[in-house]
């Protein structure tokens, strides 16, 4: 399933409305980390 930019823009209101303008850039790297640890984690387990 892939979102459009109509339902990408719903989201970020939402979530915009929800946490609020400053938090959003914290929220948004502590995501990216997450999800670099996980590709790092299947990448080893891939290799073993």
């Amino acid at each position: 399933m892939r979102l459009g930019w109509g339902e990408l823009l719903v989201i970020l209101v939402i979530l915009l409305l929800l946490f609020g303008a400053k938090r959003l850039p914290e929220i948004g790297r502590s995501m990216a980390q997450a999800i670099r640890e996980f590709q790092r984690s299947m990448n080893r387990s891939d290799k073993q």
